[in-house]
């Protein structure tokens, strides 16, 4: 399989100490397959450096010596950009030994970490000096920073925090030539050139490996209230969710949308998950609000956004959270709504993200699209309604084949994105585009821009050892339609 010489792999390992070298089938297993099953990759060798030198060294090497990295850090990825390439040689390299919080500054409210910080031990370590680290994920106990970044990370707190190209102040990378940026400002304001900052985030590990970031802290709130509410239409949703922003303004962190069907396999599926409300609802929200004040200007808050919504004929009914565990009990309900999909059979999965005004129209459009493609296909459609990014998921019919539905991925992929580009919306709102989305990408954007973008890479990476595949290929031709 390998064209890198064992003499080659043995250099590489001794940057790093044969201890921290993976090579055999057991070791490098977990590593070689993406999240979901999608992808599949080969390498002869996994590294775990335990510094930003021993990166650097490494990065020196595998560009003269033209041989391909992958970064890796949690492996949660969902489109198969931190997987390496199938019958290749490349060799991974995870951050999981740089794991460090490099201090918390929560007068200036902000936190420095390692690039393989995992991301709820950022938040724990926001959390014990009274400050708050914003990012939410569903796999936040096994993700990390790096990864966050690379791929613009969103979650669940975007509404009101917005994703990680917002909530990063400064970044420290080593470039494929091994050079070091420092770029760990902790500024605000900084208007000194170009804002190389924002090249790496979003990049997916093909411009440099983040190995360090100072991150945007907040106050922690003093008030917390959420609640379930089910309503008639996603048009009603999307009325109750004007309403509450005028109502709560920044107070409203979080505003989820949910179908019956993902509330009813998340009830069946998930251990613990049940549904609040006694009667069924076509479309559920799940609304947060946060207070910087106290507890009962929360609760208050909540309690005349409901009372509103109920006036106005938009909220069905209600359940209102009354301790901390209900409040985790109803996020972990919307957090495992994905999961949930998995004891159903096959799963086509859509990131995607439309204007907010135009969700109604984007989800009846393409539900009778799917549908006349793929009768008795189960709609899963939810997600962050308030930044308009929606995991439009389609399970399989009961008693499918699930590899032949599987197969019609690149089908439906076709059917949903063509109405998300008619809304003027993104093929992907927060996964990245790694291998899943690379073709499909350079067929829908402009020709400049995908020029721009591989002047971009040319200019990081000539030598093309960076996530070779990932996000933009130099050598790329459009798919025939």
């Amino acid at each position: 399989m390998s064209s890198v010489s064992p003499e080659l792999l043995d250099r590489f390992a001794a940057i790093v100490g044969e201890k921290h070298a993976l090579r055999s089938e057991a070791d490098l297993a977990p590593h070689l397959i993406e999240n979901r099953g999608l992808y599949h990759g080969s390498s002869p060798l996994l590294l775990k450096p335990g510094s930003v030198d021993e990166v650097s060294a490494i990065l020196t090497l595998a560009t003269e010596t033209g041989t391909a990295v992958v970064p890796q850090t949690g492996n949660t990825g969902l489109v198969g950009g931190q997987t390496p390439r199938e019958g290749k040689s490349d060799i991974i390299i995870s951050l999981e030994r740089m794991n460090k919080i490099r201090d918390v500054d929560p007068v200036a409210n902000v936190i420095v970490a390692d690039g393989g910080a995992i991301l709820a031990d950022v938040q724990k370590a926001a959390e014990t000096h009274g400050r708050l680290f914003p990012l939410s994920l569903g796999s936040e106990g096994s993700c990390r920073i790096g990864g966050n970044l690379s791929t613009n990370a969103g979650g669940t707190a975007v509404l009101a925090y917005g994703n990680m190209r917002h909530l990063c102040l400064g970044l420290e990378v080593v470039l494929p030539s091994g050079e070091i940026w420092n770029g760990l400002r902790r500024l605000k304001k900084d208007n000194t050139g170009y804002d190389l900052r924002d090249l790496f985030i979003g990049a997916e590990g093909t411009l440099g490996i983040i190995t360090g970031a100072v991150l945007k802290l907040f106050p922690q709130p003093l008030g917390k209230q959420v609640a379930f509410a089910g309503v008639n239409s996603v048009e009603d949703a999307l009325s109750f969710f004007n309403l509450a922003s005028s109502l709560c303004g920044t107070s409203l962190t979080g505003f989820e949308l949910m179908p019956r069907f993902g509330v009813e396999i998340t009830a069946r599926n998930i251990e613990g998950v049940r549904d609040p409300l006694e009667s069924a609802h076509p479309w559920y929200v799940l609304v947060d609000i946060s207070t910087s004040d106290s507890a009962e200007t929360a609760e208050r808050m909540m309690m005349a956004l409901l009372e509103q919504g109920f006036e106005a004929g938009l909220v069905q009914d209600a359940a209102i959270a009354s301790s901390v565990a209900q409040q985790k009990a109803l996020w972990h309900m919307r957090e495992s709504m994905s999961d949930a999909q998995k004891p159903e059979g096959g799963s086509i999965k859509h990131d995607v993200s439309v204007p907010v005004l135009a969700i109604p129209a984007f989800m009846r459009e393409a539900r009778d699209a799917v549908m006349a493609a793929m009768p008795g296909a189960r709609i899963c459609a939810f997600g962050h309604m308030g930044d308009g990014n929606i995991h439009y998921n389609i399970s399989q019919p009961v008693g499918a084949d699930k590899q032949a539905f599987v197969a019609r991925w690149r089908d439906m992929n076709h059917i949903v994105h063509g109405f998300v580009l008619a809304h003027g919306g993104s093929i992907s709102a927060e996964h990245g585009i790694g291998q899943l989305k690379r073709d499909e990408l350079a067929s829908i954007r402009p020709a400049i821009e995908m020029d721009l973008m591989r002047r971009i890479k040319r200019a990081f990476d000539p030598a093309g050892i960076m996530n070779p595949g990932k996000v933009v290929s130099l050598d790329q031709t459009l798919p025939t339609n």
